[in-house]
């Protein structure tokens, strides 16, 4: 090794001991069971679902309480118990009333603290002492620790730990440790959460998904064609920036861009003002819960209508600069008879309806008046100049990646483009040619790049990042192509269909998973992958798990949007030292259920994988990192202390 670095590492360890005690610390830990893995995707902006599926563990933390009380507690116990450990401040606040005096409430804080300190000590078992320290809440460290390691209790320390207890409530601590150890609680079960995918759009509260995702222990996020379309919007990309206003206008989320994100769209408004009515293929998409007055909506369907004119007129140039994309056939608005009110796609004429024309020039119809220029130029400075959208921007591109490769298993929002015979689909971009694991690294690299000058707003990285969102050989769409505008202007619903890539037929095959898998260099005997972005209709008997276990497909719908095709309320997939567990959510409606009946949102889970032995830290990233750290650490040895 370089004696340099050597001798950098060696100010660190600066003695014979250090470097032993070191090295025999990591390579206990290496055999130490791996922790647990948490899985989600699609969560399109569900943040009260998503909550409490972090909250839960799903079903972990309910897993580790009917362990260690089953033989003491009933099922309502149980419950009741893991609904404090999930939210601690609105269950301690009901828990209150239920009391007659001081007494009885003092005496329940004790039971619940000690019960507490059981469940923590169950948890964190697996783990070392220093790992278990950094999730404990600072402020009660010393104290928790004392009660964890309890020593001589039935003699001499008996009174010493009662007295601990009693001082905690009487100083008037007592809810605060409770919803520290239930904190501490939720971060032992999970060691790590994977985030599959598309945080963002449909949903009403992306944004506070950010927030939290910022704050967790340990995270990782493998964007999708969602997240991407918003990271691109950010970079610059004007034609991103259309579609995440178009799709918050359809969703009726318009919200999240004006007072969450602070982007002012006055201006859009009075341009829709001027030149749209009201439209039924552009009113908002509502839940029967919402309430929108006549006004609202009108509102909203003009935005949505002058939007989407500007989009479509955005994408047009991009096509035509870049011929390799192969989208010729997306120049919608030049193949359209104005005067028929008709449009010819693929040799077939169909009859528009809802039309909203009244922006376009018929000699040349992809360009932007000068108004709507005007519109996006202030809107894109608007987005460029949202601090709290450069924050969650930021950190969904400092822990996000177009696919993942974690403890042998491959992740990947979308697809991998493959050919009818199960090959890896090439794409031709300025001359050179990708494919397969190729294609996905220069898909990445060009939406860093993207990210990294927001100023060029029409480069050959921001077009590849709105191809990412539409394109045929997009790892994050794969269909042919997108048919947003028929969609709004088509009665016949033929024309809509999109028509994927065949790896959503192929991934069912174990033969073409497994080449998959080679192709990232994982071992296809051991490895999954592990993928989102099509909900699975369970519903209709669809199976989440495919390929004889190598696929394992997690979007099952998050989303309320998708709910009523899939029949569950989404996916979710738990990875520990005994094997795989997928488990399936029913729908959550609302934090208060939870508080009120102790009931979850949990169904059946289903082994996918179960480990013949189980799996130490050793076979894992981390497990990798530290036999990295003991092999530098024995080299310290032999070049500073056994020479």
């Amino acid at each position: 090794m370089d004696t340099k670095y050597l001798d950098l590492l060696a100010k660190r360890f600066d003695s014979e001991e250090k470097v032993v005690t070191e090295i025999i610390n990591l390579e206990a830990i290496l055999n130490l069971p791996k922790g647990t893995e948490h899985f989600v995707s699609d969560l399109h902006g569900e943040y009260q679902a998503f909550q409490h599926v972090l909250r839960n563990g799903s079903g972990r933390v309910k897993e580790k309480i009917r362990d260690l009380f089953k033989d003491k507690w009933s099922e309502k116990e149980i419950n009741e118990f893991a609904t404090l450990v999930y939210y601690p401040k609105e269950k301690l606040q009901l828990k209150r009333n239920d009391f007659d005096n001081e007494e009885e409430l003092h005496q329940w804080y004790t039971e619940i603290i000690e019960h507490m300190i059981e469940l923590i000590s169950y948890a964190s078992s697996k783990y070392t002492r220093s790992k278990l320290r950094k999730t404990l809440p600072s402020q009660f460290v010393y104290i928790i620790e004392e009660l964890l390691y309890k020593t001589d209790e039935f003699t001499n320390k008996k009174h010493y730990y009662t007295k601990i207890i009693q001082q905690i409530i009487s100083l008037g601590q007592a809810e605060k440790l409770i919803i520290g150890l239930a904190y501490t609680t939720q971060k032992l079960v999970v060691d790590h959460l994977h985030v599959v995918g598309d945080i963002y759009d449909r949903g009403p509260e992306p944004d506070k998904i950010m927030d939290t995702l910022i704050n967790y222990h340990s995270v990782d996020i493998q964007w999708g064609n969602h997240d991407v379309l918003w990271l691109g919007a950010f970079a610059g990309s004007k034609v991103c920036l259309a579609n995440i206003i178009r799709i918050s206008a359809r969703y009726d989320n318009l919200d999240i861009i004006e007072d969450v994100y602070g982007i002012n769209l006055r201006p859009l408004l009075n341009l829709a003002e001027k030149y749209y009515d009201d439209n039924p293929a552009f009113r908002p998409k509502t839940d029967s819960d919402d309430k929108l007055s006549d006004q609202e909506r009108t509102q909203i369907t003009k935005i949505h209508q002058a939007i989407a004119m500007i989009q479509f007129k955005l994408e047009s140039p991009i096509i035509k600069r870049r011929p390799y994309f192969d989208m010729s056939e997306r120049l919608l608005l030049e193949k359209m008879d104005y005067d028929k009110n008709e449009i010819t796609i693929y040799g077939k004429t169909y009859p528009l309806e809802n039309s909203c024309f009244a922006t376009v020039n018929r000699e040349k119809p992809d360009q932007l008046l000068e108004e709507e220029e005007q519109v996006m130029d202030k809107l894109l400075f608007s987005v460029q100049q949202s601090e709290k959208l450069a924050r969650h921007m930021k950190f969904l591109m400092k822990k996000g990646s177009l696919y993942l490769k974690y403890n042998g298993n491959l992740l990947i929002h979308g697809c991998i483009p493959l050919d009818e015979k199960g090959n890896m689909e090439k794409m031709v971009i300025e001359n050179k040619s990708y494919a397969g694991r190729n294609l996905l690294d220069v898909f990445e690299y060009y939406l860093r790049h993207a990210f990294a000058h927001p100023e060029q707003t029409d480069d050959l990285a921001t077009d590849m990042v709105w191809y990412l969102w539409s394109g045929e050989y997009s790892s994050l769409f794969g269909k042919r192509e997108m048919t947003t505008f028929e969609r709004y202007f088509i009665k016949d619903k033929q024309s809509h269909k999109e028509i994927k890539n065949r790896y959503y037929h192929l991934r069912e095959n174990e033969e073409t998973c497994r080449k998959i898998l080679m192709e990232f260099d994982l071992d296809p005997d051991q490895g999954h992958i592990i993928n989102g972005h099509t909900p699975v209709k369970e519903i209709d008997g669809e199976n989440p798990i495919k390929a004889n276990g190598k696929m394992i497909v997690i979007d099952g719908g998050f989303s309320k949007a998708y709910q009523s095709t899939t029949g569950i309320a989404g996916y979710t997939l738990l990875f520990n030292s005994y094997g795989m567990q997928l488990v399936a959510h029913k729908k959550f409606n609302s934090k208060e259920e939870v508080l009120r009946n102790g009931t979850d949102v949990l169904s059946v889970k289903r082994l996918v994988d179960k480990e013949l032995e189980r799996k130490k830290v050793l076979e894992t990233n981390i497990g990798e990192e530290l036999l990295q750290e003991v092999c530098m650490l024995n080299s310290l040895m032999e070049y500073r202390y056994m020479k």
